[in-house]
């Protein structure tokens, strides 16, 4: 085990709270000078929850205040079209741009429904489907604010988009969308997965393509959770979407983790640190990040400590006459990359207000598991889905379960997804692993006829 514990070090995320102190200063800064951005932070926290740092894409700093950034551990990153530009190796901050006067880019789903919803009339900088586009929606003394749109990309050029490339984007935009996920076997589901994203990558390039492909992917989870939809409305009344999304959580089971894994990797993803939520919970997870998006996956699976040492990622992992949490969970409703959607999407909120609003819209939470300053978690109440026949017989047949959650299953579904409620604090990148073992093992469909919610801070054992 001294290797797995090696392999669990490789990446060792911590608080930067220097770091932290000054994109909160120069943030502040901002909105002493600027009102109505002042204006616009309050109606974050009041009507969404959420806090202007969780939407933060970049910040504008006057050589004055880039000193700070500097002693607190940025780095010269090679941004395109923002000589400059400074970031940070170790945390999850926003981009530092020199320049003339105050001002930050907030990150936005569509840069229309922002302007719209936030200052009708304002020009927006950038053609349809280009990879950047921005428009200033708040002015001040020496100050600005704009709302900033992207797609596959992490510069600051906005460039002329041909008729013919955002052909090509709608075209892949409606395929992800309108993707057939339940064939007649997984084989030929991932089969069909990988043949549409062969195409879009070939005509629009891998970056785009992973931006176009996850944004059916919420749509997707999100028709099938209402929490989500609730949610992504108080957000859709600033225009926002879904503008400060954390990480993207799929569920595999082990004959199609390596399958999945590489199908991201295709996308552009790489494999960050591997994740073990105990022993007690049998279950493991690959980290993946996306280098020009900015999109983070958990990819969950059923895993022994003993596999945690091998490249699980990428090496089959060989079938087993026992379910855990995660694999009963595929079982019951298919691979989250194909027929169920994703298990839940993780956004940035301000976590007790976001809690409070969501219990007042009917959308309770359940406890949370992680409760640290740098990291506080907790799902909403899960979203029950039907399980088919078909599904409980075969796993009744073989053996993977008993007859009483058998019965369960076919006259009261099971728990499919949950939208889950995250603060970050200090710029911590990382997960609680012990955390969320908790969480696996109270969310198990097995348990209490898989209710695995919680009303008011109680989860149901």
């Amino acid at each position: 085990m001294a290797d797995a514990a090696d392999v669990l070090k490789q990446f060792q995320w911590r608080p930067e709270p220097a770091a932290s102190a000054a994109v909160r200063a120069a943030l502040a800064e901002l909105l002493v000078r600027c009102p109505a951005a002042a204006q616009l932070s309050r109606r974050l926290s009041e009507e969404t929850g959420t806090r202007m740092s969780d939407w933060l894409d970049h910040l504008e700093v006057p050589a004055v205040g880039l000193a700070a950034f500097h002693a607190a551990g940025f780095t010269a990153a090679a941004r395109d079209g923002a000589p400059g530009s400074l970031a940070h190796p170790g945390g999850l901050f926003p981009a530092i741009l020199p320049a003339e006067h105050w001002g930050a880019g907030m990150k936005v789903e569509s840069i229309s429904d922002a302007v719209a919803a936030l200052a009708p009339g304002a020009a927006i900088v950038g053609d349809p489907d280009a990879s950047l586009r921005t428009a200033t929606i708040a002015e001040g003394r020496e100050a600005r604010l704009r709302v900033v749109e992207r797609l596959g990309y992490d510069g600051y050029s906005c460039c002329a988009i041909p008729a013919t490339r955002r052909e090509a984007i709608a075209r892949h935009r409606r395929s992800f969308a309108q993707r057939r996920r339940a064939l007649a076997s997984d084989a030929e589901g991932f089969a069909e997965l990988d043949r549409l994203v062969a195409m879009a990558i070939a005509e629009v390039g891998r970056d785009i393509a992973c931006d176009l492909f996850f944004a059916g992917e919420r749509a997707y989870w999100q028709g099938r959770n209402r929490a989500a939809r609730v949610q992504k409305a108080r957000q859709d009344a600033l225009g926002l979407g879904w503008g400060n999304d954390d990480h993207h959580t799929y569920r595999s089971s082990r004959t199609w983790f390596a399958r999945m894994i590489t199908l991201f990797e295709r996308l552009g993803f790489v494999c960050r640190e591997r994740f073990y939520a105990g022993r007690e919970a049998g279950w493991g997870a690959q980290v993946l990040e996306h280098a020009v998006t900015g999109i983070v996956i958990f990819a969950d699976v059923d895993l022994s400590p003993e596999e945690l040492v091998d490249d699980f990622a990428h090496a089959p992992l060989a079938s087993r006459d026992h379910l855990g949490t995660v694999g009963l969970w595929c079982a019951l409703h298919g691979e989250a990359v194909l027929q169920a959607g994703m298990h839940h999407l993780e956004a940035t909120f301000a976590f007790d207000a976001a809690r409070a609003q969501l219990a007042a819209a009917g959308v309770p939470s359940m406890k949370p598991f992680t409760d640290e300053p740098w990291l506080r978690q907790c799902f909403t109440e899960g979203e029950r889905w039907p399980v088919d026949a078909e599904r409980v017989d075969h796993l009744l047949a073989a053996g993977l379960i008993e007859d009483g959650p058998a019965a369960q299953f076919r006259d009261q579904g099971a728990i499919g997804s949950h939208l889950e409620i995250l603060e970050r604090n200090d710029g911590f990148k990382g997960f609680n692993q012990h955390g969320v073992s908790e969480i696996i093992r109270a969310t198990d469909p097995r348990r209490d006829g898989g209710r695995g919610s919680g009303v008011g801070g109680r989860t149901h054992a």
